[in-house]
């Protein structure tokens, strides 16, 4: 079974577009003959200037987007993985049918003048409104103070030329996705900051009882990429955090076909930081996750997050 047309929703920021030209053009690679369509959404989580928690969290990024799938009024939502929460099932009626090959999981320092972390003077603001990102500097560079800004790439840059921040934290994928991975003045790697769950993984939500359309867009999954997520998924599901707990980690499926999974969870003053990484061997990637799970919970985990006002 096939299809000839296919609606993809999306968030209306320019990242979410990019990202859904990078769908359309895989998807035409596979497909020539297929027409695609963007049908544009603005979600509650891009309207709010305030702190997400007020509005749920990271679900204010995808009601919108899952409620015109579910409506009819699209056939395929592209979501940023990072920004689907996993504390709570997809929508009834959603399932999805591929994740794309993973881009680059690290973040980024944004510096005018190019200065690394380790460069910045006493008291200088970086700018970022991730709670992750927040209590890793919190512990690892305490003399520096995280300022919240919000909003697209382009406005989060517009705000440090206008002074707002001295630095900002980024995504790489991000910025490697609008073509502007040369304004980064310092990668990060996974030990200096530890990505968030999600990190550079694009995910195709489809109606379960679409078989054309899931049949039309699954041979864009990377098998790898699939077993990573499920493992992160299930790892920060049955951590069952909030909006506010400062969670990160990521799965690696080496080439030998074997998958770890590294977790962590910090108080958001960076003073507590609980650490757990397995090898997967026998185990399937969602008991691998469930495992590392519960290592950080034996650790205190359960304590820390529910000591985090949300």
């Amino acid at each position: 079974m096939s299809v000839e047309s296919i609606r993809i929703v999306s968030r209306s920021s320019p990242m979410a577009l990019a990202q859904v030209e990078r769908v359309r053009g895989e998807l035409a690679a596979l497909h020539p003959g297929l027409r695609t369509e963007v049908v544009p959404v603005t979600t509650a989580g891009d309207r709010w200037t305030g702190h997400l928690g007020q509005l749920g969290g990271k679900g204010a990024f995808t009601k919108e987007v899952d409620a015109a799938l579910l409506a009819g009024e699209a056939d395929l939502a592209v979501h940023c993985m990072k920004d689907v929460p996993a504390d709570r099932p997809l929508p009834a009626g959603t399932v999805f049918a591929a994740y794309l090959r993973r881009d680059d999981i690290r973040d980024v320092l944004v510096h005018p003048d190019g200065l690394t972390l380790d460069e910045l003077p006493d008291g200088a603001r970086v700018g970022t409104s991730s709670v992750r990102r927040t209590a890793q500097i919190a512990a690892s560079h305490p003399h520096l103070e995280c300022v919240r800004i919000r909003g697209n790439v382009n406005s989060r840059l517009a705000k440090l030329a206008a002074g707002e921040a001295d630095a900002l934290l980024l995504a790489l994928s991000g910025l490697e996705r609008l073509g502007m991975a040369d304004r980064a003045s310092q990668v990060l790697g996974v030990e200096e900051m530890c990505p968030p769950i999600g990190a550079g993984v694009l995910g195709l939500q489809c109606r379960e009882d679409d078989a054309a359309v899931i049949g039309t867009v699954a041979a864009l999954g990377d098998p790898d990429t699939w077993r990573e997520m499920t493992a992160e998924r299930t790892f920060l599901h049955v951590l069952q955090g909030h909006c506010n707990s400062p969670i990160a980690g990521y799965a690696k499926a080496g080439r030998d076909g074997r998958l770890q999974l590294w977790g962590r969870v910090f108080s958001p003053d960076g003073k507590t930081v609980l650490d757990a990484h397995e090898w997967a061997g026998p185990l399937d990637p969602a008991a691998l996750g469930m495992s590392v799970a519960v290592a950080l919970l034996r650790q205190g985990a359960r304590d820390v997050i529910d000591a985090i006002p949300h």
